[in-house]
């Protein structure tokens, strides 16, 4: 059974396979292995500067020859350098998210990439298609990082029904199982982050992927409600902080506390006072190992949960 899609098509990949493009952890060495895995590899650029950034995208093109990408974020306050230097470079496809990339789209077509804008409500979707955006990444609450309201199984067939391009669903994704449930509610591609962060090229600090590979079903939790900017984290003494400023209605410490604390996690292994950005996933993580092998067990395992269910079907 193959899992060819209109995604693939779209992408010129050979999986359905997109890399969670995660600020601090998802660099050129990790988006590279993806790309060369079949899937594909997406840097997550997040407030880093443009010169930064730009050695990034030309490491990624030393290590691969095949698409990769880059995760803009769109409320960066320089995000005006860094959409001129991905035009410069030829980045071939561009995810999007914290904003709506009306502002950059003819300039991203007539260069042509392909723009994936991440979307977690049926609105902000429609909003997207009719911008042109070429497939939309419908992210769940379960993943890591900034989330909205709705979960993964319950937003992905919504989408389906609310748009005519592509869906790719996120959140909630870590084995071939996962995979193979979103196909089922109409997907044609799956985003993961959680789980490429135990990947062997994944730069992150050591003592974070043995964090990841530590957690339980309940350790991650949501902190960041009163900004209006809710953010999964795994916990820690920084997540019992910023519930109480929750609590106390306080966005303004909460903003000013959580900042920086993503580096600090990811970069110097901090995992009391970091920011420890993942998904409910963590706890389906098990070793550490090449992305080539991670995106081969998520498509292996789709494949032989669609026969199986192909069979039953028809008898």
């Amino acid at each position: 059974m193959s899992l060819r899609t209109r995604v693939t098509e779209l992408l010129g990949i050979e999986h359905p396979i997109i890399q969670g493009g995660m600020a601090w952890t998802a660099t050129a060495e990790l988006a590279g292995a993806v790309s060369n895995a079949g899937g594909l590899g997406i840097i997550g650029a997040g407030h880093m500067p443009t010169d930064i950034l730009r050695e990034e995208v030309r490491r990624a093109k030393t290590i691969t020859d095949r698409p990769f990408g880059v995760n803009l974020m769109l409320l960066t306050p320089h995000i005006d350098d860094l959409v001129e230097m991905v035009l410069e470079e030829g980045v071939p496809v561009v995810t999007t998210g914290a904003g709506n990339p009306g502002k950059y789209m003819n300039d991203f077509k007539n260069a042509g990439i392909k723009v994936l804008p991440i979307a977690p409500s049926v609105a902000l979707a429609k909003r997207l298609e009719s911008i042109g955006a070429d497939a939309i990444i419908g992210e769940g609450m379960e993943a890591g990082g900034h989330i909205g309201e709705l979960t993964t199984m319950v937003l992905t067939p919504q989408l389906v029904d609310a748009v005519g391009i592509p869906v790719i669903a996120a959140g909630g994704i870590a084995d071939g199982r996962g995979v193979a449930a979103v196909f089922a509610l109409g997907a044609e591609g799956v985003q993961v982050g959680t789980r490429f962060m135990c990947a062997s090229e994944c730069t992150i600090h050591p003592d974070v992927k043995a964090r990841v590979l530590k957690a339980k079903d309940r350790d991650t939790v949501v902190t960041g409600y009163s900004t209006g900017h809710p953010v999964r984290v795994i916990k820690n003494k920084l997540t019992r902080i910023l519930e109480e400023l929750d609590r106390d209605n306080k966005p303004e410490e909460i903003e000013a506390l959580g900042a920086g604390k993503l580096a600090l996690a990811m970069r110097t292994g901090d995992l009391e006072m970091g920011s420890v950005m993942a998904g409910q996933a963590a706890a389906m993580v098990c070793r550490i190992e090449p992305a080539a092998a991670i995106v081969e067990d998520l498509v292996s395992g789709a494949e032989a949960v669609l026969s199986r269910m192909a069979s039953v079907v028809t008898g």
